[in-house]
C-alpha cells in the first residue's frame, strides 16, 4: 500500500452494523509512500495507523 498526503484512508467495518471509517492521511512515515500513516478520522480524532486487509487508499483528486 502506498498514499500521501491528502490521500483518504477508508476502512471497512467487518461487522454488518457498524460503518467504515474513513479520514484524511495528514502524515506518511513510511519509506517511499508506506504506512503506517497519520489519519484524521471523519469524526475529529488523529491516530497512527498501521493498516490491514480491510483498509485501501483512496487518492486524492487535483
Amino acid at each position: 500500500m502506498k498514499a500521501q498526503v491528502g490521500d483518504s484512508m477508508v476502512v471497512e467495518s467487518n461487522r454488518v452494523d457498524a460503518a467504515r471509517r474513513r479520514g484524511e492521511i495528514v502524515e506518511v512515515r513510511g519509506e517511499d509512500g508506506g504506512p503506517p500513516y497519520v489519519v484524521k478520522w471523519s469524526d475529529g480524532h488523529e491516530g497512527l495507523v498501521y493498516p490491514g486487509a480491510d483498509a485501501h487508499v483512496v487518492p486524492a483528486q487535483g
